[in-house]
Formats: structure tokens, sequence, C-alpha cells
């Protein structure tokens, strides 16, 4: 179990405290991660990698010449939010693009995403390559499907180099996805991993069982089996990873060039891998494949998970040059980087400046308006705080656990800024919308983003200066609705927060159409979302992490519904106190 800790709450920000302060010779820190301390005298491409924290040396233990130039660093097992990532680029980029790569889960696709189109307003290319290594989450046909797990290393290391050989954005995005095209990952693990503070981990696996493909995460694996000697999970790594649907395209093993990447996941010793790696290298041998400078140590980790991953990089001659070529990192060095074509970069070069601390105006409607919902937000925390035990048990089932912790962290942030900004007089379309930037930038992950993205959509609607009618609430739950499926591209059926959000927003309006007062009108909606969440339990996950493990959720209703419909419930209360105006 994680021992060490002084407030769980504020972990992650601390590990980038004292990450910076023993690694200042590499990096700097920027809101919502690192970046360089050292800039090339000739401007390159920026390479900027990032996710939840928790996975050291992933993310921060990347950055430096050679190989990525910033890393957004979320919460725990949680993406990094866009305003995040956001930062990170702009105290990154030299002028010459942006390459954002990441592993593929939900939660970074949505806030790097955002990112990457808030940048590019401003004139910056930037590019995104996902990493897509591991061969357990998606069939080889459906690999844009697959997660990033420990292969992500090889990917970053590619496009590292080649920014560092003066490649341009093309070709730097082009050498991303070739390197990701030719990697390969398969995980297991013994047991899992327990979060700073937290009484249990967030998942397990039987006494003297192993599971196979279980991801960075906790996402359950594909099958328990026994635990075998270190020669037979060598030889399950090579089976599976050497068979021909896993080979990349034009790739035969035999006269191959590999970069074999042996990964502990957290406590397996560094002596138990040289075991396992003797067999993995006798049999890429034996299959006639080449070995090019094996790594075996602790690359993309679980914080105390025991696990292993077998990541193999499928060389072609530009690739081999690339992954070569000197990195210097906190770590990941390798080879001779030349000291003398790097500049320091002062502390605030490149930072994002932050916005004035002024409020905009607001009528005394709206201020009232705002004070209900700082109300009902400091509701919805109570409420998450008493469930979140049974979110995260729930998500565990199909994902990977965290529901609760996360809903946590962002109802306390919009909790603690709506609160403030109301006091300060704010009015209701500031006092949600930034709210809702606080929460995305707390929880992160997916539910952090779709969060955020309600509470913005609706402010949107409310405005600072009008009335906060009925009409324009339901309005702005529309909005939200249709935003967030545009956003994360579920429907409804594909087992997520969807499925409650829908038939909210859809009886909201028409009980307003129909002339029933807000409470009213909320109450009927609230029990429409909740029959929804409770009906989930029927279905198979269509996105998501859940996605690849669909059948062991049926029975079990979906965490993102379930707290959607248990907030919807809570803020009726707050109405039923308040006069609204109609």
């Amino acid at each position: 179990m994680t021992r060490l800790w002084n407030d769980p709450a504020s972990f992650a920000d601390d590990v980038v405290d004292g990450f910076v302060r023993a690694n200042g010779r590499w990096v700097r820190r920027v809101p919502g991660g690192v970046s360089r301390s050292t800039r090339s005298v000739d401007p390159e491409v920026a390479v900027v990698i990032g996710g939840g924290s928790g996975h050291y040396p992933a993310f921060g233990g990347l950055v430096g010449p050679g190989l990525a130039h910033g890393a957004a660093m979320g919460q725990l097992f949680a993406s990094p939010s866009a305003q995040q990532v956001e930062s990170v680029v702009r105290a990154s980029e030299q002028g010459r693009g942006t390459l954002l790569t990441f592993g593929n889960y939900a939660g970074d696709v949505l806030h790097f995403g955002a990112a990457q189109e808030a940048v590019r307003k401003d004139g910056i290319d930037c590019r995104t390559v996902l990493v897509t290594d591991d061969i357990f989450s998606a069939s080889p046909g459906e690999q844009h499907k697959r997660r990033g797990i420990a292969g992500d290393l090889t990917v970053f290391k590619a496009a590292g180099a080649a920014a560092a050989a003066g490649y341009g954005i093309d070709d730097v995005e082009r050498v991303a996805r070739a390197a990701n095209a030719r990697t390969r990952t398969m995980g297991v693990a013994f047991s899992g991993c327990t979060l700073p503070g937290a009484g249990s981990p967030l998942f397990t696996v039987p006494e003297g069982r192993m599971a196979i493909g279980l991801g960075i995460h906790g996402e359950p694996g594909i099958e328990l089996t026994d635990i075998p000697s270190a020669a037979g999970l060598a030889e399950l790594f090579i089976r599976h990873l050497l068979g021909g649907p896993e080979l990349p395209e034009g790739v035969q093993a035999r006269g191959a060039r590999v970069v074999p990447v042996l990964n502990g996941l957290g406590s397996v010793k560094s002596e138990e891998l040289f075991v396992v790696f003797s067999r993995v290298a006798e049999l890429l041998e034996e299959a006639g494949v080449e070995i090019v400078d094996p790594q075996v140590g602790e690359f993309c980790t679980s914080f105390d998970m025991a696990g292993v991953s077998l990541t193999l990089f499928w060389l072609d001659e530009e690739l081999e040059r690339l992954w070569l070529a000197p990195a210097d990192t906190p770590a990941f060095r390798t080879g001779a980087v030349d000291a003398g074509s790097l500049q320091t970069v002062a502390d605030d070069d490149g930072a994002w400046p932050a916005e004035e601390d002024t409020l905009p105006e607001s009528s005394e409607d709206s201020r009232r308006a705002a004070a209900r919902i700082a109300a009902a937000l400091g509701e919805m925390r109570t409420a998450i705080d008493e469930a979140a035990e049974e979110l995260g048990r729930i998500d565990a089932i199909a994902g990977d656990g965290d529901h609760g912790i996360g809903m946590q962290r962002g109802t306390a942030a919009a909790s603690a800024a709506a609160s403030g900004l109301a006091a300060r007089g704010a009015g209701a379309q500031t006092v949600l919308a930034l709210s809702g930037d606080a929460w995305s930038n707390r929880a992160g992950g997916t539910s952090g983003a779709i969060w955020g993205l309600i509470l913005r959509t609706v402010a949107g609607h409310l405005g600072n200066t009008e009335p906060a009618t009925a009409a324009r609430v339901a309005a702005g739950i529309t909005a939200a609705k249709e935003a967030v499926m545009a956003y994360g591209k579920a429907s409804v059926g594909d087992k997520t927060l969807v499925d409650s959000l829908v038939p909210f927003a859809d009886t909201l309006a028409a009980r307003v159409a129909a002339g029933n007062n807000l409470a009213d009108a909320w109450l009927a909606a609230a029990e429409a979302a909740t029959v929804a969440a409770e009906t989930t339990a029927n279905l198979l996950p269509g996105m998501g992490r859940a996605r690849t493990h669909g059948e062991k959720s049926l029975g079990v209703p979906d965490p993102g519904a379930v707290s959607l419909a248990l907030i919807a419930r809570r803020v009726h209360a707050v109405l039923e106190t308040a006069a609204v105006t109609a």
C-alpha cells in the first residue's frame, strides 16, 4: 500500500513540487505540469506529453533534451484538464508547432483535444498522436480503440528525437504515428494498487492468481490464470506479442530488429524483471529477432501495483536512429546530449498569464440566482461525499474504480469556487462558468471534462444581468445535453452519463414548456434520470474504458449515470426552498 503522504487531496501537487525541486536541471514548474528548464538554441517542434499522476516516470520524468518538451500532469489516475494542457503547451512551444501525444483514454482525448483547439485559435499549429499499444484492450483490427500503456515511451522518444533533429511538425507527427504503429504491449498484474489515503486497493486479484491484460489504472484484465514461473510469463508474453495478428503491417519476426521494454508496474523488483527478461531474450533470439538496446526497469507504473508488461518496438532504419539518439531526462538517458546547444529558460518564460481577477457586472436577480447555485453545488458535494465509496465500487467492476474520487474532487472544487464568487457578488453566469472550470481543473478525467462542459454551457444561457427563469434553465440544460453528446460522441444506450442526461434534459424542457415551475419540472426530470440510471444495468457499454469488459458490467448501473441522477435529486431540494422567477 502507499504509506507516505501529507493530505491525500494534495498528493499530486506535492509530488510535482518535490519532483521539480529534485530535478531542476531538467524541468521547471508551470501551471498544469512541467516544462523544460533549458531550450535548444535553434527552435524545435514542441512535444508535449501527459496524463494522470501516479505513473512515474511517466510523464514528468520523460521531459528533457531529446525527449519531451513538457508534460501536463493531472490528478491521480485522472487526465489533466484542458486548461492545464493548454498552459503546458504555451510554456513549451517555440514557434514551430506542437505535437500532443498521450495514451488513448476518454478523459485525455477530451481534455487534450479541447486544449488543441484553444491554441490553434491563436495560430499554434498543434497536432495529436494517440498511443494505442495495449493489445488486450481491442482487437488487432481496431488498434485505434486500444489504450496506451508502457509503449508510450517509444512513441515519445521517437517524436522527441525527431524534434531535436530539426524535423518540422509534419515529420514529427509522421514519426510518432509510425512508432505507435510499430509498438505492441501486453501487461499482467498479481495485485492491485492503493491510492494515498485509501483504506483498500482500487481492485484486487485473487491470491495466487494473475490478471492478464489488466490496465495501468486498474481496468479489469481479460482473464485470470495461475501465476506462472518467470520463464512461463516470458513465454506467455512472446506467444501473444509474436503472434501473427500482433505483428505490425509489413513486419516479419525473423530478421527484424526490435527494442524490448520490460516494465515493472510498481512493486515487482528489478531482480525479478531480469529473470523474466533472460527468457524473453532467449525466445526472441530463437525466433530470429535481433534485439536492439533492451530496456528493463520502471517506465510506466501504477503506484504499488504488482505487475509486469512487455513492450516490443519494431524498428525500421529511421526509427532505430531516433531511438538511439541522445536523450537526457530525469528518468531516461541515452547517449550524450550537447550541453553547449542548450540555454536556460527563465521560470516565467512562456508562462500563461492569469486573467484579471475582476467580476463582470451583474443584476440583483442574477446575484440571487448565483447564491442558489452555490447552495446547490454545496449539496452536490455533500451527496457525492456520501456516495463516493459506492460509486467507486460500481466503477471498479468494469472500469478503474476512481469515479467516486474524481467526482469528490470536482464537486469540492466547484462548491468552493461558487461560494467564494457568490460572496463577492458574482452573477449566475460567472459563478456557474468559473465553477465549471474549477471542477474540470481539479477533477480532470472524463467526468471533469463533461461536468465542466455542462456547467459552462448552462452558464451561457443564464447570463449575469437577466433573470434566471425556468425557461432559461431548461434551455441551458438542453444545450448542455447536446454539447455533451457532440463532445464525447456518446449516445443513449452506450451506458454512459448520457443515458441519464438525455431523459433529464428532455423531461425538464417538456415540463417547463407545459407551464410547470422550475422546482416541479426539475423533480419530474430527476425522477426520469433516476429510472434511466437504474436501467443502464441492463446495457453493455459502447464507449469508454468499460467497453473492453462489457459483459462484466451487466447487472450494474453506469456510475456516471448514477451520479448525475443523484445530483439531480439533491439539487431539487435547493430549488424547493427558493423562490424562482417564473
